[in-house]
């Protein structure tokens, strides 16, 4: 069998495939972790990521294969999570981008494709490091390239191209030298051969498992975006636009005969009618997704452009109640009217949200490691702050990239000041001043992450050697701005050995937030510790209820 040229019907089942070949291997990626923490988490960002993707094309399968790509680029973008995630769209959007007007493509193309995604990857990343899946994704083009000047077969091309792919994978260890130590290779080099074995199954016609045993389907892994807020931290009253109405818009020409259709002020008259709105489109489709008391008079609305499909309108009151388990009240409609500023921090844990709102921030987007919060759902979050400007704090290194897509989706009133940690994200809100203008206070929150030390305590979830320790399943590990400084069998001893390692003379104040696993007498143990061997330091101790990570240390 043969395949010369590809169309867009053909190319849906390859994405969809190759989705489903990276939900069956998700937990396989995640164990590649480099740090033998128990929340590595690429393999579950690449696929909520890819399965964001393959749902759009699912919704939009055609025979022009520019149009199928552009709808896997715009669900990559909306559903990416993580860097790992956020890469992954980068480099189907530099793909999308470079078929977008063709109707169906031949070898060469495909591999044009393949090094266009690389170029668009590359550049979305500020300090493209090698021995990552942006260096399988550059080889497999390369060879691409050299493939298609050979074979106009876009199967013997795509076999060349995975056959890159793994042993471009296999040599990372060698690009990186903690990949060496650790003896894994690249998780997310890992996640992108499946994707690219599930493409190469599809044109040959062989099957590859749907699923893992235990990993989850595509159809699992569909946004759970209501369920990701913290529910039982608001009240039903608080829900001011009850209706989550999602719908499409087929284009029609006869409706768009009198007046052409303009994306802004199709997002601006919707506004109108609720909040937390979304709106993409592309020639021949516009989805929406809002929040409104009106649903109706949104499909009415939408309706003037073309026929509406895809309907979906959930009840939020509902499902709130439902969750909650609390009676549901009347309320009123009138939106509020927009503050100058607001603050939208990430976090995970009960604890560690109220702390962040207690102190400045407008909303708290429930999320972190495990569970990184996609691109949509930073920008609804922005949307639903409701302020003239918005300023994100994504506390974690892997939410940066998501959080930058997506201010880079909803224009200049938003602000990323790109804290990696809970502790950075706590100093650089205590330095927002709302006298101060946009950049300035950019400048000043920016300027504080240098002035504070974090420190966590966490357990291993397997054997290895790594940053000059040897560590075992089940030892407590403390980690130190990223290195893993101490193990110890006994938590509060690796709690002890930590502080006494990050503790300097220059050190003020401690603030100590305990996790879900941390006890009383644990606590009270490292508070007393400090006292007596750090004087004059201050301790503030506060109850994050964080999963997975016994103790955060802030040093200021």
């Amino acid at each position: 069998m043969s395949i010369t040229s590809l169309n867009g019907k053909r190319f849906a089942e390859m994405i969809i495939q190759g989705a489903n070949h990276l939900a069956a291997n998700a937990q396989m990626v995640d164990a590649l972790n480099v740090f033998p923490v128990p929340d590595g988490d690429t393999g579950t960002n690449m696929n909520l990521s890819m399965t964001s993707g393959a749902k759009e094309v699912q919704n939009n399968v055609q025979d022009h294969i520019g149009k199928v790509g552009t709808s896997l680029s715009r669900g990559l973008l909306m559903g990416a999570r993580g860097n790992s995630g956020v890469i992954l769209s980068q480099l189907f959007r530099g793909f999308a981008k470079a078929i977008e007007h063709k109707s169906e493509i031949n070898s060469e193309e495909f591999a044009q494709a393949f090094e266009a995604g690389v170029q668009t990857a590359y550049k979305a990343v500020m300090k493209p490091v090698e021995g990552t899946i942006l260096t399988v994704a550059k080889d497999a083009a390369k060879q691409a390239v050299t493939s298609a000047a050979r074979h106009r077969d876009l199967i013997q091309v795509m076999e060349e191209i995975v056959t890159e792919a793994n042993a471009s994978l296999k040599r990372t260890p060698d690009l990186l030298p903690v990949l060496k130590e650790v003896g894994v290779v690249d998780s997310g080099g890992q996640g992108l051969v499946f994707v690219y074995e599930g493409f190469l199954a599809e044109l040959k016609g062989e099957a590859l498992p749907v699923r893992s045993e235990h990993g989850p389907s595509m159809d699992d892994m569909v946004s759970a975006e209501h369920h990701m807020n913290v529910q039982g931290h608001m009240s039903t009253e608080d829900i001011v636009f009850g209706y989550c109405t999602e719908f499409m818009v087929r284009l029609e020409s006869d409706k768009l005969a009198n007046k052409s259709f303009d994306e802004d002020k199709f997002r601006n008259d919707l506004s109108e009618y609720g909040d937390s709105l979304l709106v993409i489109s592309d020639d021949e489709v516009v989805k929406v997704h809002i929040h409104s008391e009106q649903p109706g008079e949104c499909l009415n609305y939408g309706q003037r452009y073309g026929s509406l499909i895809k309907m979906k309108i959930d009840n939020m009151r509902e499902q709130h109640t439902a969750i909650v388990g609390e009676t549901h009240t009347p309320l009123q409609t009138k939106p509020a009217t927009k503050d100058k500023y607001g603050v939208v921090s990430v976090a995970m844990g009960a604890g560690i949200s109220e702390l962040f709102k207690s102190i400045g921030a407008k909303s708290v987007i429930e999320g972190g490691q495990t569970m990184n919060p996609s691109t949509e759902d930073i920008v609804k979050a922005v949307e639903e702050a409701n302020a003239e400007h918005v300023i994100i704090l994504p506390n974690n290194k892997n939410i940066i990239m998501a959080a930058n897509q997506a201010a880079d989706v909803l224009g200049d009133h938003v602000t990323v000041v790109p804290t990696k940690t809970v502790p950075q994200g706590m100093a650089a809100l205590l330095a927002f001043n709302p006298s101060l203008d946009a950049s300035e206070n950019e400048k000043a929150m920016s300027e504080a992450l240098a002035h504070v030390k974090t420190g966590q305590i966490t357990y291993a979830v397997r054997d290895t050697n790594i940053d000059g320790l040897s560590i075992e399943t089940g030892d407590f590990m403390g980690i130190a701005e990223g290195t893993i400084k101490v193990k110890d069998k006994d938590k509060a001893q690796a709690a002890k050995e930590l502080l006494s390692e990050m503790i300097d003379d220059d050190a003020e104040i401690l603030t100590i937030l305990y996790g879900e696993d941390a006890n009383a007498e644990e606590v009270e143990n490292i508070v007393a510790y400090c006292k007596e061997n750090f004087e004059g330091v201050e301790v503030e101790v506060h109850n994050g209820k964080q999963p997975l990570y016994s103790f955060i240390f802030s040093i200021e």
